[in-house]
């Protein structure tokens, strides 16, 4: 993040809300046919994390759960794999989200600090982050031993974890968080939302909307929405004429 100072910053969650695909799934089923395990170590795999969820298990717990399956696997094999991974999603088609890419573009033309703020981690979000010319990636952390992932996690980025990292970036950049922008499509992501001046949701979780109508917050279309009135059409720009424009990591 060296260069010129920032004055503003735009922060996107990225499964849902920037691409219409949950990552850490998409990968996860990817790089176990890449390792050669049998299509049903999928399908087992999802059912366990699932049978989690359906037991009561914190999102955190699930998390580290999912995490666990990538013990023993080296961090460079997993770095290739993504980057093979995000090339077939790209050329499958419809990764992104119209709205929330033509946002990020924009961000990106008025100059603004843009980070990728998500749960995920480096082979899911490296790949994405350079192809769209992100500023930086927040990101789950794996602890790496010898260049061997061990299966526990070393940093989460979930929920409150997302505010608190995004207020680390302000404080380094000395960036007021009125000015800053932030977008994100699940009620865990509120957190992150109330962090900035200008919040966006995309898509229609009911939490985040009941904010974004008692608020006046912008929405943007998720994967299965329809643009309606109450979601902030685009200029050119892809910047809402209804927001002002004044004027961890890798």
């Amino acid at each position: 993040m060296a260069g010129r100072p920032y004055t503003k910053a735009a922060f996107f969650d990225v499964d849902e809300t920037l691409i219409a695909v949950k990552s850490m799934f998409r990968f996860l089923e990817y790089h176990l046919a890449a390792i050669g395990s049998p299509p049903a170590a999928y399908s087992a795999m999802v059912a366990e994390l699932r049978g989690l969820v359906a037991a009561g298990a914190s999102r955190e717990h699930v998390t580290r759960a999912y995490y666990r399956v990538y013990a023993g696997q080296r961090a460079a094999d997993l770095s290739a794999q993504g980057r093979s991974w995000f090339r077939r999603e790209q050329r499958a088609g419809d990764l992104f989200l119209p709205g929330s890419l033509r946002a990020f573009r924009g961000h990106r033309r008025l100059g603004d600090l843009t980070v990728l703020v998500s749960g995920s981690f480096a082979p899911c979000l490296d790949p994405l982050a350079d192809w769209l010319g992100a500023s930086t990636v927040l990101g789950t952390r794996l602890e790496t031993i010898d260049g061997v992932h061990t299966g526990r996690v070393i940093t989460l980025m979930l929920g409150q974890d997302k505010a608190d990292a995004i207020q680390a970036v302000l404080d380094g950049q000395g960036i007021a968080p009125a000015e800053c922008s932030a977008y994100g499509d699940h009620a865990s992501d509120l957190p992150m939302l109330l962090a900035v001046g200008h919040p966006v949701v995309v898509g229609d979780d009911p939490e985040l909307v009941r904010y974004a109508v008692a608020r006046g917050w912008r929405r943007l279309p998720g994967r299965h929405d329809a643009p309606t009135a109450e979601m902030a059409a685009e200029d050119g720009d892809g910047i809402s004429p209804a927001q002002p424009r004044a004027g961890w990591h890798r």
